[in-house]
């Protein structure tokens, strides 16, 4: 694995005195897909339900997944299925698309998918809060450097506060 380093240089949001979650924006079957939580407490990578059908996916490509899931605070969640889909990190010229098995999950959230540790894992990805940002080595070897949007983040933030409980 190439050697992968952050500088202030980095940093690209705009409150250097920030603690703010990485939310960030992927490509999922050739849909941009914006409010992805990056999440490394998190075992699965997680497409919500009301995004699974904005991505126009057939239910028929959903296998079953019967088991639950416990969520953040200790609570039972219900999976509908998983999904195995095609993601894209980074823009431009520099990118990597894997295979991704998400679980789908119908739960009120105000982010549109979790990437996990799975996906991480499987990009070579290392996050580094401090600086909002995520990098990770593409196919050829060069190293993609993907940055939190920290307008979209502090959105999501204030409308989770908003949602109705599950």
């Amino acid at each position: 694995m190439p050697l992968i380093t952050f500088t202030s240089d980095d940093f690209k949001a705009i409150d250097p005195k920030q603690d703010d979650p990485m939310v960030i924006i992927v490509e999922i079957e050739n849909f941009v897909v914006k409010k992805v939580l990056v999440e490394q407490g998190s075992s699965v990578d997680i497409l919500y339900w009301k995004t699974f059908k904005k991505l126009q996916i057939l239910k028929q490509q959903m296998s079953p997944f019967v088991d639950e899931i416990v969520g953040f605070s200790g609570e039972r969640v219900q999976t509908r299925g998983y999904v195995d889909l095609y993601t894209t990190f980074g823009e431009g010229q520099l990118t990597k698309t894997i295979s991704i098995r998400y679980l789908v999950l119908d739960v009120n959230t105000s982010y549109n998918v979790l990437q996990g540790r799975p996906s991480l894992n499987a990009l070579g990805a290392i996050v580094s809060t401090p600086h909002l940002a995520m990098k990770f080595p593409s196919l050829a070897g060069d190293i993609v450097t993907i940055h939190v949007d920290q307008r979209t983040t502090r959105e999501c933030y204030i409308a989770s506060l908003r949602l109705p409980n599950s």
